[in-house]
Parts: structure tokens; C-alpha cells; sequence
């Protein structure tokens, strides 16, 4: 055969296989997809039977749930309606009961009313017959209702001023016996623990010379160097008979001190001249401010009282020249910072806040002699301008009661000046300041009614006196001591306290014949 036909014949024999295949695939597939539609309409048919039972299955449970929602409903309704029943029972006998209280308090209110106007009638009986008494009293007693009634408030008056009396003598003597002993104790300590010297005022200073030939020297011609050292200084040099010594006079102990110092400097160079006093007394100023700055620093350190500005150390350093009342004021402060502080350790107060306010106290006496003002004010001032506490200031404002003390420490700085200053030998005063002082102590406790006699004696320190019993009763005494200190603390200055000791004397006499 020809290849031609061989391969028409290869090409109709795979045509028709092509075929005959596609035939058999499609009806293999048909076969497949009727077989998928009668599995998939039985599917669809199971899940209508499912859906329908479940939907028989919901309504009836539905319907069993709305039947048994209705019965308790009905059950709930019942119970309500029961108790709405039990409660108009309840309200109705209420009602029954307030009618019936109702008609009772009708009853009472009619009853006292009745009572009511028996009673003002009474009350009008009584009065005529009170005031027929009250006349027939006034009668048989001599006085008006008016003045019986004063008398008694008088003398009512007077049992409880009596009483008063003893009861605050009383609580006073409990409370001062509690507060001495532990003042006494506090105060005792400090004191024991504290000793400062003391330094007499003086208000010349005496330079002792070689010879008397110095004298001439120092006047110089025509006096010239005299003059120039007193232009320089501001002190008098006084040079009199006194062998071998010139004195030197002033207020102001800081001038003085230059002044020696310069003196005593030119006196052993021995070369006298104005110009040569001018470079001694530049020198000596510069020692005296280098002894203040030192004093200053050599106190802060003995107190323990750290952190001052230099020109506090300095001011502290002045005070080594300044007395009051011949106390020196340095040697003062010291001892006003230890007690207030060991005053302070003892009460569980801080001691260097304490120290530190007693030490800067009178501050202000290191310049009051230079500015307008009480040693009080300049020294708050000065402490203002560097920058210290409150409490510090108002402890030194008022440590001579100028203010109210504010905190502990102002107390302890006020006790501890006080116990510094009025001790025996602190201070001295002028005789005129002490005379008047007395004198006036005596005029006010004269002044009160009852008083006899009064005599200040212990230098001024207690005051004695002498009453009247018949005008002062014992307990009427305490009111009395009480009302001549507050007196005494309002009208006069003093340093320390002053006892105020009342005296009621009653003797009886008779004779023997």
C-alpha cells in the first residue's frame, strides 16, 4: 500500500478513536453528574425532614414555655391581688384607729382646756395672795422687794468671789508647786553647767609711762600732740600729778581702746609727733578690728554656732567693748546662748536654734550708740538684712516683751536674759534709777484698797505688805497679791522678778488684874 493511504488511514483510525472516546467520557460524566443530583436531592430532602422536626420540635417547646410563663404570671397576679387585699384590711383598720385617737384627743383637748382656766384662775388667786405677802414682808422686813433682792445678789455676790479666790489659790498652788520643780530643775541645771566672769564698767583707762618726762612729750609744743591724739581718737587724755601715768576718758570703749593702744605705741617708739600719733592710731584701729573680729569668731566657736556672716562675727566682736549695767554684753550673750541652750536639751526643744538666738539677742547694742533706735529694733533690722530665720527674730524682738513670743525659743532667750542679768553681781545700777525704782514699787502697792503698809526690801527684789484685816479676808489676800503683780509687771521696769509678799496680822489683847 502507498504511504499516503497508510497514513489517511493511521489519521481516520485516530479521528474515530478520538471520538469514540469523547462519546464514552461524556456518558461516564453523565452518568456521574445523575447520580450527584439524585444524592444531592436526597440531601436536600434529609434536610427539609430536619428543618421541619426542629421546627415542631421549637414551637412546641415555645408553646410549653408561654403556657408556663401564663401560669406563674397567674400565680403572681393572685399573690399580688392577695396582698393588695391584706393591705386595704390594714389601711382600714388605720383608719379606725386614728378615728378612735382622734375622738380621744378631742376628749383631752376639752379637758385641759377646762383645766387650763381653773389653773389662771389659781394663778390669778395665787398673785393677790403673793402680792398681799410680799407687802407684809416689805412691812415686817424694813425694805422693798428691790433692795432685798440687791442685798441678796451681794451677798451671793460676795460668797462666790470667795470661793473663787480659793479655788484659784488653790489650783495656782498646785500648778506653781508642779512648774517650780521642773523649772527649778531646768533652771538649776543650766546654771550649774554655765559660769561666765564678770567685768566691771569702767570708763577711763590709765597708760603707764617710763617717767614723768614722757608727759611733756605727749603734750608736745603748744600741745600740738595732745590735741592731735584727742582730734584722732575722740578721747580726753587727762594728764595730772599722777606719777608716771596718763589717764584716758570716754564713753565709747572702742575709742578708748585705740586710743591706748596708740598711746602706749608711741610711748615706747618715743618718737612723738603728729604725724607718727597718725600712723599709731591707723594701727591701732586696725588691731582693735582685728581683736573684735577675733572675740567674734572665738565666741561663735565657744557657743557652737556655726554659719554667721562676717559682718555678724564682727558685730558679736564689738559687744567685747559694750556694758550695760557694768555687765559686758559679749561675756552676756555667751552666757545667755548656754543656758537657753542646755535650757533647750533639757525640754526637747533644738539647742543650736537656741544658742544661736542667744547669742545674736543684743546684737543691736554693738551699733545702738551710732543709730536712732532701741537695741531691740536694730538688731532685728540688722538680722532682717542677713537673712535669718523667723525664729531667730522673733525670739530676739521679743526677749524684752516689745512682742509676744511666738515660739519656745523666744520663752528661753527672755528666761535666760533674765537669769543673766538679774543674777547677784550681773549688774550694777545708778543709785537715782534704784531710789525711784523703790519709790515706785511702794506708791503702787499703796495705792490698793486694804493696804496699810508696804516696804521693798531685798534690794528691791520682794515687796511686803501690810493689810488691814478688816478690810482683806485671807482668801480675798490671793486676789489681791495676784491683781498689785500684774500692777507691778505693767507700770515698772526691772530686771529679774519681783516677790510680792502680802501680810494679815489679827492680835487680840487683854489684860490680867
Amino acid at each position: 500500500m502507498e504511504p499516503t493511504i497508510v497514513i489517511a488511514i493511521c489519521l481516520i483510525v485516530f479521528v474515530v478513536g478520538i471520538a469514540i472516546g469523547f462519546i464514552i467520557r461524556k456518558m461516564v460524566a453523565e452518568a456521574k453528574i445523575g447520580s450527584a443530583k439524585k444524592e444531592a436531592e436526597s440531601i436536600i430532602e434529609d434536610a427539609r425532614k430536619t428543618i421541619e422536626n426542629e421546627k415542631r420540635e421549637m414551637l412546641l417547646q415555645a408553646k410549653e414555655e408561654i403556657h408556663k410563663n401564663r401560669v406563674e404570671l397567674d400565680k403572681e397576679m393572685k399573690e399580688r391581688r392577695n396582698e393588695m387585699q391584706r393591705l386595704e384590711r390594714r389601711v382600714l383598720q388605720k383608719e379606725e384607729g386614728l378615728d378612735k385617737k382622734t375622738e380621744s384627743l378631742e376628749e383631752k383637748e376639752e379637758a385641759l382646756s377646762k383645766k387650763s382656766k381653773e389653773v389662771d384662775i389659781l394663778k390669778e388667786e395665787l398673785k393677790v395672795k403673793l402680792d398681799k405677802q410680799l407687802l407684809e414682808l416689805e412691812r415686817i422686813a424694813g425694805m422693798t422687794a428691790e433692795e432685798a433682792k440687791q442685798t441678796l445678789v451681794q451677798n451671793i455676790e460676795h460668797e462666790v468671789k470667795l470661793e473663787t479666790a480659793l479655788m484659784i489659790k488653790n489650783m495656782e498652788q498646785s500648778a506653781k508647786e508642779e512648774a517650780n520643780k521642773k523649772a527649778q530643775s531646768i533652771i538649776a541645771t543650766a546654771i550649774q553647767k554655765c559660769a561666765a566672769e564678770q567685768v566691771a564698767e569702767h570708763t577711763v583707762s590709765v597708760v603707764a609711762l617710763p617717767n614723768d618726762e614722757m608727759k611733756g612729750r605727749i603734750i608736745g609744743r603748744e600741745g600740738r600732740n595732745i590735741k592731735t591724739l584727742e582730734t584722732l581718737t575722740g578721747i580726753d587724755l587727762i594728764i595730772d600729778d599722777t606719777p608716771e601715768a596718763v589717764i584716758l576718758s570716754g564713753f565709747d570703749p572702742v575709742r578708748r581702746e585705740i586710743a591706748k593702744i596708740a598711746l602706749e605705741k608711741l610711748v615706747l617708739d618715743g618718737r612723738i609727733h603728729p604725724t607718727r600719733i597718725e600712723e599709731m592710731v591707723e594701727k591701732a584701729k586696725a588691731e582693735v578690728e582685728e581683736s573684735m573680729r577675733e572675740a567674734g569668731e572665738s565666741a561663735s566657736f565657744e557657743v557652737g554656732v556655726h554659719g554667721l556672716h562676717p559682718d555678724i562675727i564682727r558685730l558679736l566682736g564689738k559687744l567685747k567693748y559694750r556694758t550695760s549695767y557694768g555687765q559686758n554684753v559679749l561675756i552676756h550673750s555667751i552666757e545667755v546662748a548656754h543656758l537657753a541652750g542646755m535650757m533647750a536639751s533639757e525640754l526637747g526643744v533644738d539647742p543650736d536654734m537656741a544658742k544661736r538666738a542667744g547669742l545674736l539677742h543684743d546684737i543691736g547694742k554693738a551699733v545702738d550708740q551710732e543709730m536712732e533706735g532701741s537695741h531691740v529694733q536694730i538688731g532685728v533690722d540688722i538680722l532682717k538684712k542677713y537673712k535669718e530665720c523667723d525664729e531667730i527674730l522673733n525670739a530676739v524682738e521679743a526677749h524684752h516683751e516689745d512682742v509676744e513670743p511666738k515660739t519656745i525659743t523666744a520663752v528661753l532667750i527672755q528666761a535666760a536674759d533674765s537669769i543673766s542679768a538679774a543674777r547677784p553681781g550681773a549688774r550694777k545700777e545708778t543709785l537715782e534709777a534704784y531710789i525711784k525704782r523703790i519709790e515706785k514699787i511702794e506708791e503702787i502697792t499703796t495705792s490698793f484698797k486694804g493696804v496699810d503698809r508696804s516696804f521693798a526690801i531685798q534690794a528691791g527684789r520682794e515687796v511686803r505688805i501690810i493689810v488691814n484685816p478688816e478690810d482683806i479676808s485671807d482668801a480675798e489676800m490671793t486676789l489681791l497679791a495676784r491683781d498689785i503683780a500684774k500692777k507691778i509687771e505693767s507700770d515698772v521696769n526691772y530686771p529679774g522678778q519681783i516677790k510680792v509678799n502680802i501680810v494679815r496680822e489679827t492680835r487680840a489683847v487683854d489684860y490680867a488684874k
